[in-house]
């Protein structure tokens, strides 16, 4: 779903080439000089430096580690990140998967231990509840490379892939747990990719949801860009959820959804969900990310100490438009993967100082009690040097080496347009910053203007595998003082001996740090509303910081003799007043039209030429009809085909039970033409139609659950949909027909061979069953273990698999890698042996079957997890 169609292949092939992981390169090659040629006989080959002296001063001299702990810190810092994982405790094998866990490879490991400091080749982690998550005392590479770990290795990566477990960097997963998730809550992830958290919320909410139902929470996850939306869906959609959508915005951006701006009182109903607000918002900003070089050595070649004053201004810019979108009384965790304080307690701080009473930083020490974590500083200096130009990096490395500022006052004028009062512990600015307001009032309303896309072109965002990596953007800023004169010069290199406190409690923010339990580094807070924002508090801020971009823009562009500056300098702080402020209607309603006017001037031109042959009118239609609110994204449409939806219900016997009218969508307007139909829980439900009666503000990427598919046969059937693997768990208690009960050894053997003709199966009573229903698609429960048929659909344990009936056989309809796991999963809980596939039995393979529907496909707009559930070597697209 979502996304253009022309785009689809591509950004499938994209989420797919994951960034190189450096640590393949092997630790164990002896050096250089010592041992011939490098790594596979590439004598150029060098392994990665695990120093840079920069980073050691930066934060020695921040006093983030006692000194008597350094050595302990940087010796840890250098060593490769042990592997985790967590368990889906919402899948169905959940029990299955712990206690193989336990009994099997726990005990099949032991004599694997690779590290002194390690008694356990693998582990729980003490501190994640239920002991869902797991630590492995093995890299990734090492993983990868060792023969012994290979089995255990295939386990993960199987089980990784269909969604029962996820692999994920063990201090990435500590902020979703701090948010207190509860199943009636709106959560906002607002900075998503590539959706290990979004997927551990998902967990959340649907961890005691009984079969055939949907919690009443609802998930909206977002990213900056496309891409990584694609990355996003393809990690959530292992999930199967109805309860998710994705979005793709600017964070700090991020639209609000208020009816009350765009219709009168007159015509609302109040029963009707009135504007877009969360209980919960993680904000897991964009960082610099040098938190996590255990797991990306490279950054010990990259890192600098500027990169965390870059970023600075954007954090505070998300986490303020995050607590407006926060309900009063609800929570917000802010957090990074770096350990740079101007990244961290400066942006918290800075947010207490806007907010006032309204929002309190909370105590949680008692919360995840044997999580080893250290308090927030209270303390900090900002370095002077900054740029994220190569050429301007190694100049002022050298020259601004070990300048510190303790106190805004110390930043000499020409520099404060870059360091911000901000990123000091008081927050105050020197005396001689002048403001002026209606200036600064025209700024904001101009630099609204700016269309999303204009400001997305400026961000980069790094990606990764298998956890979430640190979260870069990259600006085009250089330094103001480039070009002046030596005697600056001094002045800079002086540096700072008075340093500040802060008033806030910022001890309560939480610091986790490697030595302390083998894992990457990390910052968590933990905010709460309790009432809503004081106007006069935020546009002070607003104000402030806007004559310092103001400032600073100027002299880029007369530095660069350049149009085009940074967006991270344009773009206004969007530190709305909760979703009630006028602010919001400027910036989203000024944002939206500059994106129309890029599109309306384009196909202003296409409209042109096409006039001329008469052809204007019915092209622009049908592209309006096909593009929807927002260029290259479906549009979501309600799916309202009467007569489709009651031949479903009448060919499956679907029970009046189960709610269908406002639950169906599509991304095709055509309803004669569409292909997949999803189906989307309450909570969705209501956000979209608010969401169409707004405009279609929220630019929504994917969303739903695959429920039905169109597919058609050469030799017909009732009914031209077919459930779809993902739908079956939520459907299937409200299923009265084309529904089979098989013994164990029967639903093997469909599994093992795909296609069974029906007098070759074992009950012989199973096979006449089978070959009695219409023509088309059914449903296979597996009978083992339950007592009562009637009941087995409501249980939880119950397995079933979408198959096809045709004249003389049953085929599966389920991709090979999920019929591998479930078989695999069935032999180990009901003890059956996997025999060898015999390829001698012409009637039990899949290739040359004649009784195969056609699998209409269609082109897909977004990555999916699952392969097509068609996997028929005879298929033919329509």
């Amino acid at each position: 779903m979502g996304g253009g169609r022309k785009r689809g292949r591509t950004q499938r092939r994209h989420f797919k080439q994951g960034r190189e992981n450096v640590w393949k390169h092997n630790p164990q090659r002896p050096p250089a000089g010592e041992g011939g040629e490098g790594r596979e006989g590439n004598p150029s080959w060098q392994p990665f430096a695990t120093e840079n002296p920069a980073f050691e001063e930066y934060y020695k001299e921040q006093q983030i580690i006692p000194e008597e702990e350094w050595d302990d810190f940087m010796s840890m810092l250098r060593k490769p990140l042990p592997a985790t994982f967590r368990i889906n405790a919402s899948c169905q094998f959940f029990q299955d998967i712990c206690s193989q866990l336990e009994n099997d490879f726990r005990k099949s490991l032991e004599t694997e231990v690779s590290d002194e400091h390690e008694q356990d080749a693998i582990r729980p982690l003490s501190w994640y509840p239920g002991n869902l998550a797991w630590h492995l005392n093995f890299s990734r590479m090492q993983l990868r490379r060792n023969q012994a770990l290979e089995s255990f290795h295939e386990f993960l990566k199987r089980e990784n892939e269909v969604g029962n477990i996820t692999r994920q960097e063990a201090v990435s997963m500590i902020p979703p747990l701090f948010l207190n998730v509860q199943p009636d809550h709106h959560i906002l992830d607002m900075c998503a990719a590539p959706g290990s958290k979004t997927f551990q919320l998902l967990e959340m909410i649907h961890q005691s949801t009984k079969p055939g139902l949907l919690p009443n929470a609802l998930v909206v996850a977002n990213d900056v860009d496309v891409q990584r939306c694609n990355l996003l869906i393809h990690q959530t959609k292992r999930m199967c959820t109805a309860n998710l959508i994705v979005t793709n915005h600017e964070a700090q951006n991020f639209p609000g959804c208020n009816l009350a701006k765009f219709c009168s009182e007159t015509c609302m109903d109040e029963a009707k969900l009135q504007r877009v607000e969360f209980d919960r918002v993680l904000c897991d900003v964009p960082c610099s990310g040098d938190g996590t070089v255990r797991k990306a050595p490279d950054m010990w070649r990259k890192w600098n100490a500027g990169m965390g004053n870059g970023l600075h201004r954007l954090q505070v810019e998300i986490a303020m438009r995050g607590m407006g979108l926060l309900k009063v009384g609800g929570r917000m965790v802010y957090s990074t993967c770096s350990m740079n304080p101007v990244e961290n307690e400066a942006v918290v701080a800075e947010i207490l100082r806007r907010c006032g009473d309204s929002v309190e930083l909370l105590d949680v020490s008692k919360e995840l009690p044997e999580l080893a974590r250290r308090p927030g500083l209270s303390t900090w200096k900002v370095v002077k040097f900054y740029s994220a130009i190569p050429s301007v990096v190694q100049v002022l490395q050298v020259r601004d080496r070990g300048s510190w500022f303790g106190v805004h006052e110390d930043v000499p004028r020409y520099r404060k347009s870059v360091i911000s009062p901000s990123m000091f512990p008081s927050g105050k600015g020197s005396k001689d910053v002048e403001v002026n307001t209606d200036v600064v009032d025209a700024d904001m309303k101009d630099s609204t203007d700016m269309g999303e896309g204009e400001q997305e072109r400026n961000i980069a965002i790094a990606d990764s595998n298998n956890g979430d990596s640190p979260k870069t953007e990259e600006k085009t800023e250089v330094d103001c003082e480039s070009g002046e004169g030596p005697t600056r010069y001094k002045k800079l290199n002086s540096t700072s001996t008075c340093t500040e406190h802060s008033d806030y409690p910022l001890h309560r923010c939480m610091r986790i740090v490697p030595h302390d339990q083998n894992s990457g580094a990390f910052f968590i807070a933990v905010l709460h509303k309790h009432s809503s924002l004081n106007e006069n508090q935020v546009v002070d801020g607003v104000k402030s910081e806007q004559n310092i971009s103001k400032d600073n823009t100027g002299k880029l562009e007369k530095d660069l003799g350049s149009d085009k500056v940074s967006s991270e300098e344009n773009i206004v702080p969007q530190h709305v007043v909760d979703d009630t402020n006028v602010l919001d209607v400027e910036q989203n309603g000024d944002m939206d039209s500059k994106s129309s006017k890029d599109k309306s001037s384009e196909d202003a031109k296409v409209i042109i030429n096409e006039a001329e042959k008469g052809q204007a009118g019915t092209r622009d239609r049908r592209r309006q009809q096909n593009q929807g609110r927002w260029r290259g994204v479906d549009p979501v449409i309600f799916f309202k085909d009467d007569v489709t939806v009651k031949s479903i219900v009448y060919f499956y016997g679907v029970k009046d039970s189960f709610p269908l009218e406002g639950h169906l969508v599509t991304r095709n307007p055509d309803t004669s033409h569409v292909k997949r139909i999803y189906y989307v829980s309450k909570s969705v439900q209501d956000v979209l139609e608010l969401n169409i009666k707004v405009g279609e503000r929220l630019k929504i990427t994917s969303l739903g659950l695959k429920i039905f598919e169109r597919q058609s046969s050469k030799d017909g059937s009732p009914c031209t949909f077919r459930l779809s693997s993902e739908g079956l768990p939520l459907l299937l208690p409200y299923i009265t027909k084309q529904i089979l009960y098989a013994s164990a050894i029967d639903f093997q053997h469909l599994l093992q061979y795909r296609t069974v003709k029906f007098p070759d199966f074992v009950d012989a009573k199973f096979g006449e069953e089978a070959s009695a229903l219409l023509p088309g698609c059914c449903v296979v429960v597996l009978r083992e273990g339950h007592q009562d048929i009637g009941s087995i659909a409501t249980d939880p344990s119950a397995i079933a698999i979408v198959c096809w009936k045709g004249k003389t056989n049953l085929c599966v309809m389920v991709s090979p890698l999920d019929g591998k796991e479930l078989l695999e999963r069935i032999s180990l809980r009901f003890g059956l042996k996997i025999p060898k596939l015999d390829k001698e039995k012409p009637n039990q393979e899949v290739t040359g079957s004649d009784e195969q529907p056609d699998c209409a496909t269609e082109a897909d707009d977004q990555p999916e997890s699952k392969a097509s559930d068609m996997e028929i070597p005879d298929a033919e697209a329509e």
